[in-house]
């Protein structure tokens, strides 16, 4: 059984507003990720991390939007991980792999979340990622163009990442136990040792991250319908 956790517990700082309700067409930005998920056949629960102020106002667009897969909205923590692990303390005993995955990723498709899901079953950890195209540089403090970075191999991390839940929650308790800090599963994962396999992806999965995503994004919808 695959569970989901939508981590949704951001602050939304670099926004200016809650990009999460932000609408994208005619629903939210959260309402297009919970439907990404609750359309997979994969899929059999939703765990929808929230902060805790948030908490009532999302399960009321869960009720309104009739998602029928999401069994929990918990509360999150301060930093991601923390979230990630309230959400795995959320799961049905029944889930043998979880899929993680940023709210503020609404594009996500089925048909991806399956790819990466076939290749974790595989493996026991994936991740979507996109190749890295742009010409990279380092810089010092003062921004001043010290190198260059072949990209060759290099990846944007993406999500969803999938992995036994076994695994996840064994690398979640050495964050913990280690004090660690983690900005995604695959970090949380790596710190065991283990090999996590990306999934490239070439399709629309931006993070909304700055109000231009947002036109994006819906760029990127329209083109889909069109």
């Amino acid at each position: 059984m695959l569970s989901a956790i939508i981590v949704a517990a951001g602050s939304s700082q670099r926004m200016g507003f809650d990009k999460l309700l932000a609408l994208l067409g005619d629903k939210p930005v959260l309402a297009h990720t919970i439907a990404a998920f609750e359309q997979t056949d994969s899929v059999r629960e939703i765990i929808l991390v929230a902060r805790a102020e948030r908490v009532a106002e999302f399960q009321e667009l869960v009720r309104q939007s009739n998602f029928k897969k999401v069994r929990r909205v918990a509360a999150g923590g301060k930093h991601r991980q923390d979230s990630v692990r309230a959400g795995l303390e959320s799961l049905d005993a029944s889930a043998d792999y979880v899929a993680v995955h940023d709210a503020a990723r609404p594009l996500v498709m089925p048909e991806q979340i399956e790819r990466v899901l076939a290749v974790a079953r595989e493996h026991g950890a994936a991740a979507l990622a996109e190749p890295v195209t742009d010409t990279l540089k380092r810089a010092d403090e003062n921004r001043l163009v010290t190198g260059g970075v072949p990209r060759d191999g290099l990846y944007a991390m993406q999500t969803p990442q999938i992995f036994a839940r076994e695994l996840l929650e064994r690398a979640y308790a050495g964050v913990a136990t280690n004090n660690l800090t983690v900005t995604d599963e695959v970090s949380a994962v790596e710190h065991l040792g283990v090999k996590v396999v990306l999934v490239p992806n070439d399709e629309w999965n931006v993070k909304i991250t700055y109000p231009r995503d947002l036109f994006l994004a819906q760029a990127a919808l329209a083109r889909r319908s069109s």
